[in-house]
């Protein structure tokens, strides 16, 4: 799985990186993603993250 985040549509609220900061860190004005591939262990939690995302700014590619 790989993820991406719109950063014209992030306002970098953090909620993304809380729920799964091993994937997501806020840098300067929007979130970034830190791994080029989600590790299969995480993929609930970004899951997660993207359903919760109030901008809908996490993008999932499967």
């Amino acid at each position: 799985m790989k993820v991406k985040v719109d950063k014209d549509l992030c306002t970098a609220c953090g909620l993304c990186a809380d729920t799964c900061p091993e994937v997501f860190e806020i840098k300067e004005d929007f979130a970034v993603v830190k791994v080029d591939i989600v590790p299969t262990d995480l993929e609930d939690k970004v899951k997660e993250a993207a359903q919760n995302c109030p901008t809908e700014a996490i993008k999932i590619e499967e």
